[in-house]
């Protein structure tokens, strides 16, 4: 049984009583690192609650400067010599700090901005003001006064607010466990290089340029990335690959304006209707999708399905709590589904619907797509079949709004338009880092953490592994039920306090050499 599934109430001076470890210790036990992590949480909860409460909406630049500044100060703090990249967007920070005796480098990736907020949907005055809560017996969150974090936790209890989890959680984690071994006088085995992404929730739309142009700055021998949530059932986790994305819009065009559907129904084309003619011919009844060559170049031999089959999966509980009754046919498993790219509609609108609906045929209807990108699958070559898609389809494309000679020319017009984000990674299980993660996991809790091809998701890493030409390890800290994105983020205690563990693990393990 995993050591951390502990679930009782820690009082915090029953736990400083037992100390962190002696000056100049070489490694603290399991058992030593939970001790030395209970001592330090009052300040860790602290620094954490403080972070929170600094807007960071990646929309808003003063913002994340703001941010920035208060990141900078705690790096140097820690003995690391800062330096602002700047891009044409908000700046990147990095952070650098040797160690004697260390023969390698790693480079540490952590991401500072947030996603937009709506504070009407959040239950609480504001998604900047973190809030303590705990479940009640009819299984709603009752906010509970911060005063009791100075005496105990109960690890189910959580903390709500924007990138509670997504992404100021790892980096307080990050920040609290390099307080925690200079004090324990634990030195890294390893020089550390941290770089701390402000575009991540845009895209990271200047970080490819950034890495290119600082190469040689940024030089190391490894990627850890202290991001997202473990595998859903929770337990520790490591990830060695993410899938990248590119993204498309396809705007219809029907009439110059909104038209009555009395006295034009019938005659003027509604380009709802065809944009969902066109959705509708992407995929088949199964959820595969239909354009020729999409899937080219994605194979998977007996030992990469035994790798998937290993993710400890149960397709029905998913399934269950989803609420769908069957998955679509692309593949037999989750784990095996996102071994491929994805062609995904994330959003549509046309006209108006609920309390502003009109009798009206559209002037346009525009879908929003995102493809998932996996390494053996060229964004371009993709972008570009779901073009000749559409113009197969019998659709003359722009990229802009029609004029109205082409409105008179073309019966059907479509925009469309795409960029590409950041290509997707992939790392070998017995490469350096997944050696050295896997070791520092397994002494923490007892097993091997379970060890995941790639998320499904995107982070921007690519540009790292192809310019740097290092190895990544994507390290999770965080709860998968934590509302990233969405109202009421959150973060629970149990696996804020397991992350700042996870990161004193993998810091203090010994790098084998090659």
């Amino acid at each position: 049984m995993i050591r951390h599934r502990r679930m009782q109430k820690i009082p915090f001076i029953a736990a400083a009583l037992f100390g962190i470890a002696p000056l100049h210790a070489t490694e603290l036990s399991p058992a030593g690192i939970e001790r030395a992590v209970a001592a330090q949480l009052p300040s860790a909860f602290a620094l954490y609650r403080e972070l929170l409460a600094y807007p960071n909406d990646a929309n808003d630049p003063q913002a994340i400067l703001r941010l920035v500044d208060r990141l900078e100060t705690e790096f140097r703090a820690r003995d690391f010599q800062t330096t602002r990249i700047t891009t044409p967007g908000s700046p990147l920070l990095l952070a650098e700090r040797s160690f004697p005796g260390a023969a390698h480098t790693a480079l540490v990736y952590l991401q500072a901005d947030g996603q937009p907020v709506d504070p009407s949907q959040w239950e609480q005055d504001s998604p900047w003001t973190p809030v303590l809560k705990e479940r009640a017996a009819n299984g709603e969150w009752r906010e509970i006064p911060w005063q009791r974090l100075t005496k105990e936790h109960d690890p189910e209890w959580r903390v709500f607010a924007r990138s509670a989890a997504d992404s100021k959680g790892p980096v307080a984690q990050f920040l609290v466990a390099l307080q925690l071994l200079d004090e324990a006088g634990i030195r890294p085995d390893v020089n550390l290089k941290v770089i701390v992404d402000t575009q991540e929730e845009q895209g990271s739309p200047h970080l490819p340029d950034a890495v290119q142009q600082q190469r040689q700055r940024l030089a190391a021998d490894m990627l850890l990335i202290f991001d997202g949530p473990p595998h859903n059932s929770g337990l520790p986790s490591l990830v060695f690959g993410a899938r990248g994305i590119a993204t498309a819009t396809l705007t219809t065009h029907g009439p110059r304006v909104p038209v009555h559907s009395g006295h034009y129904g019938n005659y003027v084309p509604n380009p709802a209707i065809r944009l969902a003619e066109l959705i509708a011919s992407l995929q088949d009844d199964t959820g595969r999708v239909v354009i020729p060559g999409w899937y080219d170049g994605v194979s998977l031999n007996e030992a990469e399905r035994a790798i998937l089959a290993a993710v400890p999966d149960d397709g029905n509980a998913i399934r269950n709590a989803l609420g769908i009754a069957a998955s679509n046919g692309v593949a037999e498993s989750l784990q095996e589904s996102i071994q491929y790219p994805s062609l995904n509609v994330r959003g549509m609108r046309a006209a108006w619907t609920g309390a502003d609906v009109r009798t009206v045929i559209p002037a346009t209807a525009t879908a929003e797509f995102d493809i998932r990108l996996v390494p053996e699958s060229d964004p371009e070559r993709l972008i570009g079949l779901l073009r000749e898609h559409i113009e197969e389809q019998g659709y003359h494309l722009l990229d802009r709004a029609p004029d109205d000679d082409e409105r008179m020319r073309h019966a059907r017009l479509a925009t469309f338009t795409s960029s590409i984000a950041y290509g997707a990674f992939r790392t070998p299980f017995d490469s350096l880092p997944g050696r050295w993660t896997n070791r520092a996991l397994t002494k923490l809790n007892g097993e091997p953490p379970i060890r995941i091809r790639n998320f499904g998701g995107s982070i921007p890493i690519a540009p790292f592994v192809q310019v740097l030409g290092i190895p990544a390890v994507v390290v999770p800290t965080v709860n998968p039920d934590n509302n990233q994105h969405s109202p009421n983020e959150n973060l629970r205690l149990k696996d804020f306090v397991r992350g700042i563990e996870t990161m004193v693990a993998v810091l203090q393990e010994p790098l084998e050499s090659e």
